[in-house]
């Protein structure tokens, strides 16, 4: 198994920490993992974008031209990425933003309303959640347990009292992707 995810949308939106969360829960796995953040020049409000690998092989490059899955959190990042994926590939589409249908035929489209999810389980600043969800629910890379546990590691004990609506999230969006 080998995944190349680009997670992109506006800064704000929980794309770093999209990629930052996958890669961990993998690397707790055991599987092999890469993560490259990037940030567009006014950082929220602004592009983002991150890639993640996930393999049962060492990784030889953690660049990515190519996708297997893309989760597009808005209209720019659907347009910019929707013809880059690989055949038979996985789009997650942020339906709740993106005013737009995907054309491509040879990949799996995932039109799924992530902010509206994301208040329905609580708060809509989590569509990262459900988006995460919503891709694991698709596409078994690594257990939603697996996910949900790596938050307690990778989240400021600050915010702890927000894992269970993070919890919540993701388990709503690996329903809806589970469908």
């Amino acid at each position: 198994m080998k995944e190349e995810i680009i997670f992109a949308g506006f800064g704000g939106q929980g794309i770093m920490f999209m990629g930052k969360a996958i890669a961990y829960a993998a690397m707790n796995e055991g599987k092999h993992v890469t993560w490259i953040p990037s940030y567009g020049a006014e950082v929220r409000g602004g592009t983002a974008y991150s890639m993640v690998i996930i393999s049962d092989e060492p990784i030889a490059s953690p660049l990515i031209k190519e996708p297997t899955i893309c989760v597009a959190m808005n209209g720019p990042s659907f347009l910019k990425y929707e013809a880059k994926i690989k055949a038979n590939g996985l789009l997650v589409m942020n339906k709740s933003i993106i005013d737009a249908e995907a054309e491509r035929k040879d990949i799996d489209v995932l039109n799924i309303p992530i902010t509206a999810l994301a208040a329905e389980a609580g708060d809509h600043r989590i569509g990262n959640m459900v988006a995460l969800g919503a891709l694991l629910g698709r596409r078994k890379i690594i257990s939603p347990e697996s996910l949900i546990n790596g938050l307690k590691d990778i989240v400021s004990s600050t915010y702890h009292n927000l894992l269970p609506v993070n919890e919540k999230a993701i388990r709503k969006g690996f329903e809806y992707g589970s469908r």
